[in-house]
């Protein structure tokens, strides 16, 4: 190779090395990071998501399911580098090693959405046990289902569903849509759907607590900025509770 052919050689190879092939590279700052989140996180989670890109630099993509689904998938090799839960239960199952500590960063309540108007007359839980309200909640696997069954117990009534979601999300939907009369939702939700729903409180639901967690260091900026000043903010917006 002639004198001059190997200098380009050496010039090509030192641009390819400093655009870098993989934005996760180790030793380079990372340009996008994967977050797996809870489905009720998704509206609150793109304004977090816009304001840590500012601030940041680093663009943010998300995978929303059901906390149950998100950590199977991560279990199972899933790539992300942050996941962020709608219970801490949920998120203790996750095998797989994390690099910083487990944080709580949001919390929740659980309301009973009805069609606009509330045609149903729906005023208390008791109400979801009427045989002509059709109700649907989620999944007992689901932390959203597993907060519902609580409250229902504390308010002693018995509901019997027409269908069982596989996250919170499938809830809201179905009564948007005039499939279901009522369903049990997190506040959140109930305030994303706005008018497309109506509300009635449940004094008997249990507090959700939301932790997050960094899969690797790319993903710990992203946990770090949603206990911040600013993500705090964000998330107080949305009508979630603070961590404590």
């Amino acid at each position: 190779m002639s004198r001059r052919a190997l200098g380009t050689a050496v010039a090509v190879a030192a641009l390819l090395t400093a655009c870098g092939g993989n934005s996760n590279n180790t030793g380079s700052k990372p340009r996008t990071i994967t977050v797996f989140a809870a489905a009720s996180l998704t509206n609150a989670f793109a304004a977090e998501a816009a304001a840590y890109t500012k601030q940041s630099g680093v663009h943010v993509r998300f995978s929303f399911a059901g906390s149950q689904d998100l950590v199977a998938q991560l279990n199972q090799g899933a790539p992300a580098d942050a996941v962020a839960t709608a219970d801490t239960a949920t998120l203790g199952k996750l095998t797989v090693h994390l690099s910083g500590a487990t944080t709580l960063f949001a919390r929740n309540r659980l309301v009973i959405v009805t069609a606009p108007g509330n045609p149903k007359h729906i005023r208390s839980a008791a109400d979801l046990a009427k045989p002509s309200v059709v109700v649907v909640l989620a999944a007992p696997t689901v932390p959203a289902g597993k907060y519902a069954v609580k409250a229902l117990q504390a308010a002693h009534v018995t509901v019997h569903p027409k269908s069982l979601e596989d996250n919170v999300r499938g809830v809201l939907t179905k009564v948007e849509l005039g499939e279901a009369d009522a369903g049990i939702v997190y506040v959140t939700d109930a305030q994303s759907a706005g008018a497309k729903v109506g509300t009635v409180a449940l004094p008997t639901s249990p507090i959700a607590t939301y932790p997050a967690a960094a899969v690797d260091a790319a993903g710990q900026g992203f946990v770090d900025f949603l206990t911040s000043p600013a993500g705090q903010a964000i998330l107080a917006r949305f009508g979630f509770l603070p961590p404590r």
